[in-house]
């Protein structure tokens, strides 16, 4: 399988499109007009304005650094979880081990999204919080992965040789588990980019995500909901993003566990 050129491509620009926009398009994303309420896009307002007469690609931009800095935090934090969790007990084995497996079955026992949803409502949403929430709900997949290859690793006898010379468990997890494990880990972290992004725009939609006057690509799709039959702008656009980086992310992530798995297959 090739590199996925324009699934990074398409990343990139929309990483530069949400962080850099605001240096080439400075219409304020606040900004009240009465007189341009769902306006269609124009040459005034390239993708046109909302119910309260804000422009619709500036409010993009700007919710574009929410989604993202909580789909990028939210599975940097799972995927690391996951993966510090994961070979502790596959290194470990023993009553470390059984610990985790009940800690991940009681995790696992309920639906993830009614998890989320569970843990939302006690709280006041803002991009940390559910940065933290996300992560909290989703570091049990790459764990196990993690745990299932770290009992091969620890099977193989130089490992047990390090074992018998009395050698630092963590010099052994760090200098001989992390390099073969980090494949996983960046598999990983691209689906949970994807699917943090889709968690929380999940909740905006819901109403449970991130609270005004903050917005995301989450919270402009829910408030396009109801005008979607006279402004299909103000839904379609975000929608649109939220596609167009988890279809690229899901392309890296196919193109990165082939690349694993030929590794694999080769040793």
């Amino acid at each position: 399988m090739k590199f996925p050129k324009i699934s990074f491509f398409i990343l990139a620009f929309i990483f530069f499109f949400s962080f850099f926009g605001i240096y080439f398009y400075s219409v304020d994303a606040y900004s009240l007009n009465a007189n341009l309420i769902l306006t269609p896009p124009s040459f005034e307002h390239i993708l046109g304005t909302d119910r309260l007469g804000r422009d619709l690609l500036a409010r993009l931009i700007e919710g574009g650094k929410v989604s993202l800095t909580i789909g990028i935090g939210s599975a940097f934090i799972a995927s690391f979880l996951g993966l510090v969790l994961g070979s502790i007990a596959g290194y470990m084995r023993g009553v470390t081990d059984n610990i985790f497996v009940i800690i991940v079955d009681l995790f696992l026992t309920f639906p993830t999204f009614f998890l989320l949803l569970a843990l939302v409502s006690y709280v006041n949403a803002s991009a940390l919080v559910l940065i933290i929430i996300i992560s909290i709900t989703g570091w049990m997949t790459t764990a196990r992965l993690i745990r299932s290859e770290s009992f091969k690793i620890t099977s193989q006898p130089y490992i047990k040789i390090l074992n018998i010379a009395k050698v630092s468990k963590f010099k052994i997890l760090f200098k001989y588990y992390a390099p073969i494990l980090a494949p996983i880990y960046f598999v990983s972290f691209t689906f949970g980019v994807g699917g943090a992004i889709l968690a929380e725009s999940g909740l905006s939609f819901l109403g449970l995500g991130i609270v005004a006057p903050q917005m995301s690509w989450g919270t402009i799709l829910s408030g396009g909901k109801d005008v979607v039959e006279i402004a299909w702008w103000v839904s379609f656009f975000p929608g649109l993003m939220i596609f167009l980086v988890t279809f690229s992310l899901i392309n890296i992530s196919n193109y990165l566990q082939q690349i694993t798995n030929k590794k694999q297959i080769q040793n």
